[in-house]
């Protein structure tokens, strides 16, 4: 109550109306992976939590892809005979780029070590503990520690769940084994503790993603023998060694006059055709020599000996050969602009290499979407996958029965499978604890993780307030009114808000005096989820005829 002491007009404005709930996000995904570097604003940031929200901020502060390397065998005509993809040993730009042309939108990047790295466990553990510290995350992204050891890996897994169970406000996206068909190994190692804030998918994707390379990184073997073919022009004798498929030509352009020993000498090559340009009468042939030495572009011609008779290159044997490097072997580089041909029948094929993907990534931007546009009780299953091909290995009705329901350890892991006339679809929405009927289905777990949190959040305004009936009014009366707007939006199941929820507070009803005396206030909340129609049945019978 103010203190009057002056003889005027005061104005008082009195609190009538309950503070609200401001909802949280909940699909905000946290990577931890390898990346080319981690620099923002000229500042180191390994081992931090980065919030981007396009590939192009991911770009600017972590850079590219790990680029793959591959090997190539050629047959005598020129052929390709073989083709093998040494896949790049981190894959989380890809990832990312999956996760956003699926409908993914801000997300935290944490970088544990650069491309090239050997990936360690306690990389990814010590990934964990940053991202311990960060409120906004609230799914926990692990697919880049696949290509770990499986015990490594599975460890990984159990300390993200115990994260999860702790702070009560993320949930973990897990990606099976792509050996593990059937997930008895995943089911065998992850444990029994936490199931509940976990989802598991299976198998992995055929993307449409293609490998970002340098041609440098593409080994050529088995190239044929090249011949030789001479030709001597003005004096100067040239060694061309290529394939007479190739129709090698030299030419000369003398358009210097006689005398002149400025003459600026260039070489242009173009394919198998070599021009010598400002070539003329005065010339030495040590300059000749010089020049060629320091050009950089020689395709298939060098100089590998000179002859000289007198001071000047007319009259004299100038003798340019080809160096044996692309004799058997060669790189993608290297025969660009010697065989165009050969070089463009193998970068059409490397095109045709699309990249195979956990699909966790995949998943985590269905999650985005589904919460973006239906809400996060809606489960995130029945969705068409985009950016993809196919599911690396079909799964029929009676192999997802093995997937969805196991009688033994009761892991539920969900299936992403290819459908005639619609495409890959998302097709399970359990947690990895699949015969718990609370905890069942995922979005009655990250339903109650928003509701939660944001209830957590939104209560903190009474720390320290009286513990008095007006204040246990104003917190009901908040998250009264919010769980009245979610269920006006269909989260909650019940014809009436009586039936959908029901919020509790008082002495003699969620306290006892020994409570308020120690200075707790307890609030009780209950909530009737709704719960994905997993199973529809349809029940047919004869009708009599009446008439």
């Amino acid at each position: 109550m103010p203190s009057y002491k002056t003889p005027d007009v005061y104005t008082e404005e009195v609190s009538t109306l309950p503070p609200s709930v401001a909802e949280v996000s909940t699909a905000i995904p946290a990577f931890i992976g390898y990346t080319e570097r981690a620099i923002k604003n000229g500042k180191n940031v390994d081992n931090t939590a980065i919030r981007i929200s396009t590939m192009l901020e991911y770009k600017q502060i972590f850079g590219g892809a790990d680029t793959a390397s591959f090997e190539v065998e050629i047959n005598n005509d020129e052929s390709i005979k073989d083709l093998k993809v040494i896949k790049p040993t981190s894959k989380l730009y890809y990832e990312l780029d999956f996760y956003f042309k699926n409908g993914g939108g801000a997300c935290y990047i944490i970088s544990v070590g650069n491309h090239g790295d050997d990936l360690d466990k306690s990389d990814f553990l010590n990934g964990l503990e940053v991202l311990s510290k960060e409120d906004e995350p609230t799914l926990i992204m692990l697919g880049e520690a696949l290509d770990l050891p499986k015990a490594d890996y599975y460890e990984i897994c159990k300390q993200a769940l115990s994260q999860c169970a702790t702070l009560k406000d993320r949930f973990c996206i897990f990606d099976v084994l792509d050996t593990d068909t059937n997930g008895g190994d995943f089911r065998n190692n992850i444990g029994i503790n936490n199931l509940k804030y976990g989802a598991a998918y299976t198998p992995h994707l055929q993307t449409s993603l293609t490998y970002l390379y340098n041609d440098t990184d593409v080994d050529i073997t088995g190239l044929p023998s090249l011949d030789s073919y001479v030709y001597d022009y003005e004096g100067i004798k040239i060694t061309y060694a290529g394939s007479s498929q190739e129709a090698p030509k030299f030419r000369v352009n003398q358009s210097q006059g006689t005398g002149n020993t400025e003459t600026g000498i260039t070489f242009e090559v173009d394919g198998s055709q070599l021009t010598i340009r400002n070539v003329g009468d005065g010339v030495k042939p040590e300059d000749l020599v010089t020049a060629w030495k320091a050009f950089n572009d020689k395709g298939l011609f060098n100089i590998a000996d000179i002859s000289i008779e007198g001071d000047m290159v007319v009259g004299t044997k100038v003798f340019i050969e080809l160096e044996s490097t692309l004799i058997g072997n060669a790189n993608l580089a290297s025969i660009k602009g010697v065989k165009s041909a050969l070089y463009s029948k193998i970068v059409n094929e490397l095109a045709k290499q699309r990249i195979v993907l956990p699909p966790s990534a995949a998943v985590a931007g269905a999650y985005a979407t589904t919460d973006r546009e239906r809400g996060v009780w809606k489960a995130p299953a029945n969705i068409s996958l985009n950016a993809v091909i196919a599911p690396a290995y079909k799964i029929s009705n009676a192999d997802q029965e093995n997937l969805n329901l196991d009688s033994d350890s009761g892991k539920s892991i969900n299936a992403i499978r290819s459908f005639a006339g619609k495409g890959t679809l998302i097709w399970g929405a359990r947690t990895l604890a699949g015969n718990d009927n609370e905890w069942r289905y995922v979005p009655v777990r990250r339903l109650f993780n928003m509701i939660e949190e944001s209830t957590k959040k939104a209560s903190s305004f009474a720390v320290f307030e009286p513990n008095s009936a007006a204040t246990w009014l104003k917190v009901k009366a908040m998250i009264d009114s919010y769980l009245y707007g979610i269920w006006q939006q269909g989260a909650l199941a019940g014809a009436t808000a009586e039936q959908a929820y029901f919020v509790n507070i008082g002495l003699g009803k969620t306290m006892t005096q020994q409570d308020v005396l120690e200075g707790r206030m307890v609030v009780e909340i209950g909530i009737a989820a709704v719960r994905p129609a997993e199973f529809i049945v349809l029940k047919f019978s004869h009708k009599l005829q009446e008439s």
